[in-house]
């Protein structure tokens, strides 16, 4: 396989990676999927240039793709410290509910409503106190329903 054809099939894995990347960021509104995105533009970006560094025997891709390499890992740091502290604040991963923070005067774009969502409410089970033996259902005991 010569280097032309080379060039083309590594240019061609590197776009995939990066429109896969962007459709991804653009569709979805969890926030970790959008990061995972971001993330797999930035290898597309990384496979493209290690691809034209080697079609023209230059080292210069390599070291572009190893400082993209270290500038992703400071913003996945960066990244999941901001989603755990969003998630903590609002209980929600969705990017719909932070549309209201945004300059005053500028109407928010709503292009769905957040879905109200029902929480049930855990019946946990509780411990007798020490040294009171609990309750036993004879008939339960006997019956054993739930095996």
């Amino acid at each position: 396989m010569n280097e032309a054809a080379l060039l083309v099939n590594f240019l061609i894995v590197g776009g995939l990676l990066f429109v896969t990347g962007m459709v991804g960021f653009l569709v979805r509104r969890n926030l970790i999927v959008m990061f995972l995105s971001a993330e797999m533009m930035l290898q597309g970006v990384s496979v493209s240039l290690i691809a034209w560094g080697r079609f023209h025997q230059d080292l210069g891709g390599q070291m572009l793709a190893l400082f993209i390499i270290a500038i992703a890992a400071a913003e996945a740091g960066i990244a999941l410290a901001l989603i755990l502290m969003l998630y903590l604040r609002s209980q929600t991963l969705d990017v719909a509910f932070w549309h209201d923070l945004r300059e005053e005067g500028q109407p928010p774009y709503v292009d769905q409503g957040i879905p109200e969502t029902h929480r049930e409410e855990h019946k946990w089970p509780r411990l007798t106190p020490s040294g009171v033996r609990p309750e036993v259902d004879q008939e339960e005991q006997m019956h054993r329903s739930r095996v």
